[in-house]
């Protein structure tokens, strides 16, 4: 019961920590316009995404536009769209793996090879956390650098905006979560070999038994 309890937490873990990969993946705000003069009073403010760039005015209407085109992008953000993506479908697939091997299912009866299975899970959503680190790591290393760099206009110096935080919390969870999976064991009460074993103990006592009132 304790194991399946852990596959249990493991697995909400990295749900959970998935679908904040797949917010942070589609939210536009991976860059926010840097406010550094506080005196200056903002007309909009500039967010940058993966997929799109917003402009939300001081009045509260958002204007958004797609990116024109991939390769124009910033080395950063061409990763960071391949890495998030391919992260998002190892979430997926690793459902798809856990489920079956899950002690709450029925899919598979071996239990060595259900705890199997589970590990393998548990393996590829700690490879999609890792997968979504780095460009989390990179884009705001960029920002940084940026955002201190004296030859790096001010209108063009951006903060790190809440998508990244986002990610930053649903690797964690990801990471967590697989690391849990991976420690899953089958219960030692279910092992093949009392079941295999236990027949032939009773068959044998039973013959001995026979062949005691046979020489009686």
């Amino acid at each position: 019961m304790a194991s399946a309890g852990l596959e249990i937490l493991g697995l909400g873990l990295c749900v959970i920590g998935s679908l904040l990969e797949m917010m942070a993946c589609g939210l536009p705000m991976w860059k926010v316009t840097a406010f550094i003069e506080a005196n200056i009073v903002v007309a909009q403010t500039i967010w940058d995404g993966l997929w799109m760039s917003c402009a939300v005015q001081s009045t509260g209407q958002m204007q958004c536009k797609m990116h024109d085109s991939m390769l124009a992008l910033g080395h950063d953000l061409q990763a960071a769209r391949a890495l998030t993506v391919i992260s998002s479908v190892l979430g997926v697939i690793a459902l798809m793996v856990v489920i079956p091997g899950a002690q709450c299912t029925n899919c598979i009866r071996a239990d060595n090879v259900k705890a199997r299975i589970v590990n393998v899970g548990g393996i590829l959503y700690i490879v999609s956390g890792i997968f979504v680190l780095v460009p989390l790591c990179w884009m705001a290393n960029n920002i940084i650098s940026d955002f201190y760099n004296p030859q790096v206009p001010t209108p063009k110096k951006r903060e790190i905006g809440a998508a990244l935080y986002i990610g930053w919390a649903a690797t964690a969870l990801l990471l967590c979560g697989g690391a849990i999976l991976c420690c899953s064991c089958p219960s030692s009460g279910n092992s093949g070999y009392s079941v295999q074993y236990a027949p032939t103990t009773k068959r044998a006592a039973a013959n001995g038994d026979y062949d005691k009132r046979n020489y009686v």
